[in-house]
Order: structure tokens, then sequence, then C-alpha cells
């Protein structure tokens, strides 16, 4: 049983085969494979492709899945809870949304003029860019399938326990008066057959990966150059054990960048290896996933300047958390 699941997680997910075939192809070429600049066209080649044959397989089926899950019919399926259920439910949908915290935006817009609770609005925004189902399979392929699960369940816990609160703030005066004013029209109903979810699976999944392949490029490149080039004794002075504020160094350089799981893994591939502890890493990704510039620009369209900063501060503090209960349970995940 172990020597199957470490076939599924080494050659299967983690395809560990096309890593040693572009090994061969660098030495092929004339360059050391484990070399400088051999090692780092060996690990943008096999990063760009494992990458992108995941990220067609994933958004194909993710898509299939979320034809079932229109706006509407999401408004409508959150309505019929109240409480903490309903924070659990929209952090549950959310995970089957796009992938990056700009598209999810809208959705939460409409969520929030459909007159649902703002800490159910909230739930779903959080959790929508932080742990979509892409994430718990690529997280799978490069960390394993104990730290990916517990990264999905800890992200869930972040987006039910932010709209909590906010919820229990009572910040309903802090939404732009022209989202509360908006009434969200129900769409007509609709049954699609398999082939027109096929259809539809299909174009997100080519609209997608053109929207999400420059920021793959950016992150394989990056990683690349962590991987080869930045001494490692710098990594771990920064990000290692011997810097209590590593998380906390990682959650404010992530805040700002613009990416999504496809485009932050790699560094964190990349940083991981070079010595940076697993809760730095995991707390870097959240933060480019949930809090970046574009998306808090685009979500101050909708809340006024006090419900942002609530919303960035409560992100801010779970991630952070997140990030040192990983550090301190990485030996244990490791020996298991």
């Amino acid at each position: 049983m172990q020597g199957l699941l470490s076939f599924l997680q080494n050659e299967l997910l983690g395809m560990k085969w096309l890593d040693r075939l572009m090994a061969r192809l660098v030495e092929a070429a004339g360059l050391d494979p484990e070399g400088q600049l051999g090692g780092s066209i060996r690990f943008f080649l096999y990063d760009i492709i494992k990458i992108l044959v995941l990220l067609g397989c994933l958004i194909l089926i993710i898509s299939y899945i979320q034809s079932y899950f229109p706006p509407e019919r999401t408004r409508r399926i959150l309505g019929r809870f109240q409480g903490l259920a309903a924070n659990c439910l929209a952090a549950l949908l959310g995970t089957v949304t796009p992938f990056c915290s700009c598209s999810s935006i809208p959705l939460f817009m409409g969520f929030t003029r459909a007159g649902l609770p703002l800490g159910v609005t909230f739930s779903f925004l959080i959790s929508s860019p932080m742990v979509d189902l892409g994430s718990l399979v690529l997280l799978m392929s490069i960390f394993g399938w104990r730290v990916a699960v517990l990264y999905v369940l800890l992200g869930l816990v972040i987006a039910v326990a932010g709209g909590a609160l906010i919820e229990r703030l009572g910040m309903e005066d802090q939404v732009e008066p022209y989202i509360r004013a908006g009434n969200l029209q129900s769409a007509p109903g609709q049954t699609l057959t398999a082939a027109d979810r096929l259809h539809f699976a299909w174009q997100q999944m080519t609209a997608t990966a053109k929207k999400v392949f420059p920021y793959v490029l950016v992150g394989v490149g990056i990683g690349a150059v962590i991987h080869n080039w930045i001494p490692e004794s710098l990594i771990v002075t920064l990000l290692g054990g011997g810097n209590p504020l590593g998380v906390v160094i990682a959650t404010v350089a992530g805040a700002p960048m613009y990416a999504d799981i496809f485009g932050t893994i790699p560094i964190a591939e990349a940083l991981l290896a070079k010595g940076a502890l697993l809760g730095v890493v995991l707390a870097f990704m959240m933060a480019v996933t949930t809090l970046s510039l574009p998306s808090m620009i685009l979500l101050r369209k909708a809340v006024k300047p006090r419900l942002l900063a609530v919303f960035v501060a409560v992100c801010v503090a779970g991630i952070i958390l997140v990030g040192y209960l990983f550090n301190a349970i990485q030996p244990w995940l490791v020996s298991i």
C-alpha cells in the first residue's frame, strides 16, 4: 500500500519521470543537469510542462463541476442556511469557483447585492482563491497528501472563522450603497446536457489557461532562479528555523503580489528545497492568492475602507497563525 501511495505521489502527481527525462535532455545538450545553468533549464522545463498538464486536467474537471453551480443557483443554496452552517457552506462552495481572487470578487458583489449575509459572502471570498480543488491536487504533487489536505482544511477554517467574525462585527453599513441598492435578478432555468457541460468546461479550460500562463512562466522563472542561483544560506537565514519572523516576512512579501496557485507553487517548491520552513512557504502562497494588490483595489469598489481593513487584518492573522502551526508540526509531518 505504501508503495502504491509513493508511486501516485512521485510518478503520477509529482511526474518525477518527467524530471528524469528533462535531466537527460539537458545532459544531451552538453550541460550539467545539476549545475546552475543546466539545473535552471531543467527546473524550468520540468515545472512548466508539469504545471500545464495538471492545469489542463484540473480546470477541465473543476469547470465541469462548476457548471452545476452558476451564481444564481449558488445564491439560492446559500440562502437556505443561516449562521455558522451558512459560512461553512459558502466556504465549501468557494472551492469550485475560479482560481484567482480577482475572479471571485464579482461573484462576491453579486451575492452581497442579492442580500446574503455579509459574513457568508466573505467566507466565500476568502475560500475561493485560497483553497480551490486545484490547489489540493497541485499541493499533493509537491508536498504530499498530508500537507495538501491540512492546508485545505486550515484554509477553510480561516474562511469560516473570518466570515463569522465579520458577521459578528455588524459592518453592513461598510458596504458601498450601490451594492446594497442593487437587485440580482433570477436567471431563467436551464438544463445543460453532458455535452453542454463538456463544452463549457473546455471553454473555461482554454480561457483560464491563457489567463494564467504568463503568471506560470513568471513563477517558474523565479523558482528556477531561487532553486539554482540564490545561496541556500540566504534563504535559511531569512525564512529558515533560525528566524522567528519568517512567517510574517513571507506573508507581508506575498500580499501585494498578484498570482494564483499555479504561479506560486514553483516559487514555494524552490524555497522549500533551499531550506525555507514549510509554514513560511505556505503562508507566502496563501498571502499571494488571497490578498493581492489588484484584488484589494477591486474589492475597495464594493466595500468601504474600514471593512476592507478588517478583511485584510482577519486574513493576515489567519495566514500567520497557519504558517506558525505548520512550522510547529513540520517535524511530525516529515516523520510519518
